[in-house]
């Protein structure tokens, strides 16, 4: 049976209604791939609180306020991961990839399936909905 990993992604929206993507780097799986910034939960952490740790070592950004917006459950070939999804409207600082990673915003109908990570896609569908 896969290993099973919890992660915590945030979905920044901001206020023109476009969302935030980052791309994964060479060092990761699917590298080359866009995904919603947040990571992978530390034993016993809760979902928020890794949110919140991922996203200000990762954008150096801290969160004002988020919702849950969905949870998504996916199997890749060697793991099987629980996303928490959390919407975010409100932040302080400005994003900016401390890893490396190239950073964009689009408006939810730009989001493609085929350039973001497989268990996005519901999330991608829903945020169209919106």
């Amino acid at each position: 049976m896969p290993r099973q990993t919890g992660v915590a992604a945030g979905i920044l929206l901001g206020s023109d209604g476009r969302v935030l993507i980052a791309q994964r780097t060479g060092d990761h799986s699917f590298a080359g791939l866009w995904e919603f910034p947040g990571g992978k939960l530390i034993d016993g952490e809760e979902s928020e609180a890794a949110l919140k740790r991922e996203l200000h070592e990762e954008l150096g950004i801290e969160i004002v306020d988020q919702v849950l917006f969905m949870s998504v459950e996916h199997e890749y070939s060697d793991r099987f991961v629980s996303i928490d999804f959390y919407l975010i409207e409100e932040w302080r600082n400005t994003p900016e990839g401390r890893d490396g990673q190239a950073l964009k915003w689009l408006r939810p109908d730009e989001l493609s399936e085929e350039l973001l990570l497989p268990a996005d896609g519901p999330v991608i569908r829903a945020l169209r909905r919106l």
